[in-house]
């Protein structure tokens, strides 16, 4: 073969995820819009603030030679200086610009980790379900995918399941809360638990194992705290992306914290910077940096991610759906009707009832139902999912 076989299988494979959408997108064009129920992709529906319009503006006015240079490779440091000093307001800490990289998101911040982790031949175990493009970065850094379920009935994490997965090969274990695709945020206790496993496991094995906490949902919850997981372990590592905070998914702007209180910091920071440089992650989009600069603390409106999730969760219970209620994020795990996940979702397919079935998060027999989608889209889809229930009764 005269091309690269594994991005080939990649490419050929896509994502269940964007093939929805992208059918979504076609029904919508031949039916219209409104009799499609598209709750695929977790594309916010609330604007960004005015204050990142405004910071743009204000970067528009600069010489067009400085606007659009290049900045240093880890991103500006005002930029980073401002993360670092929102970071230690909210959390207490002494973070400085040096302790991070910004970069094009969430999915580059995990892909530089992985890279900057991982030697070929190591393991990275992720919590399921979970988010499907967590394989494909790191099987791309050359060490193995290996999936631990979440407790079954809380979708907290199940630490003795993690214990037993850990082997001399685990280099890293990642988290995701509030998680996608199920909306639960893990308790203090819960991480404090997978901590002591962490350090047992270290000891016994004479290893170091990272945690790898992947935070774009930490702004959008419903009353419930997120904990920061560097206080809680210190070989912690934090992924951030704007693209939900501040409605930003298509900007691509995001950064890696790699803690002071991390043993291998002074390693860690150059290895990040490293990843970055091999996958050609650097200079992270210039205007973006700037607005991060400027709207660092702005709050995420979530009172319309609120409302939807009442009228999602209210609607489908009645009907007798049974689901898990979500603590964060914008998707609701919903019990499938039938064991097979993808089958119920052509069920759904035929009534233009679009979610994703839970068998690419890693988990069979659920499906997720975005609500980052207007009011109306919802309210406007309980009939077919009323027929759906009708099916099969």
């Amino acid at each position: 073969m005269s091309i690269n076989k594994k991005s080939y299988d990649y490419g050929a494979a896509k994502s269940s995820i964007r093939e929805i959408a992208a059918y979504g997108a076609a029904r919508k064009a031949e039916v219209g819009a409104e009799n499609v129920y598209d709750f695929s992709l977790g594309n916010p529906s609330i604007p960004a603030p005015d204050a990142v319009r405004a910071s743009i503006a204000r970067s528009l006015e600069l010489p067009p030679t400085q606007l659009h240079s290049y900045t240093p490779a880890a991103g500006l440091p005002a930029a980073r200086e401002a993360v670092a000093a929102s970071l230690n307001r909210r959390f207490g800490t002494s973070y400085g610009p040096g302790d991070l990289y910004l970069t094009c998101g969430a999915a580059a911040s995990l892909s530089i980790c992985f890279h900057a982790l991982a030697n070929a031949g190591d393991e990275v175990i992720v919590i399921a379900p979970y988010f499907p493009e967590y394989r494909v970065w790191i099987e791309t850094a050359g060490a193995a995918c290996i999936e631990v379920m979440a407790d079954a009935n809380t979708f907290q994490i199940d630490n003795a399941a993690v214990a037993a997965a850990i082997t001399p090969k685990t280099k890293a274990v990642v988290i995701n809360s509030p998680n996608n695709p199920v909306g639960s945020v893990y308790s203090e206790e819960n991480l404090k638990a997978l901590a002591d496993v962490l350090r047992e496991r270290e000891e016994a094995l004479g290893t170091n194992i990272y945690l790898i906490a992947d935070e774009p949902y930490r702004e959008i919850t419903y009353g419930d705290v997120v904990p920061w997981v560097p206080a809680i372990y210190d070989r912690t590592i934090v992924c951030y992306s704007y693209s939900k905070s501040l409605s930003l998914p298509g900007e691509r702007i995001g950064w890696v914290l790699v803690p002071p209180t991390n043993p291998e910091h002074d390693m860690l920071v150059l290895a990040i910077a490293g990843a970055g440089r091999k996958l050609g992650f650097v200079c992270a989009p210039a205007i973006f940096q700037r607005v991060i600069a400027d709207c660092v603390d702005e709050p995420s409106d979530v009172e319309a991610y609120a409302r939807n999730r009442v009228a999602l969760t209210e609607g489908l219970g009645k009907l007798g759906y049974e689901y898990i209620e979500p603590q964060g994020a914008f998707y609701l795990w919903v019990k499938a009707l039938e064991p097979d996940a993808n089958a119920f979702f052509e069920k759904c397919k035929a009534l233009d009832l679009l979610p994703v079935p839970s068998d690419s998060f890693g988990c069979p027999g659920w499906v997720r139902i975005g609500y980052c989608v207007s009011y109306e889209t919802i309210v406007n889809s309980m009939p077919a999912w009323a027929k759906l229930k009708a099916q099969y009764e």
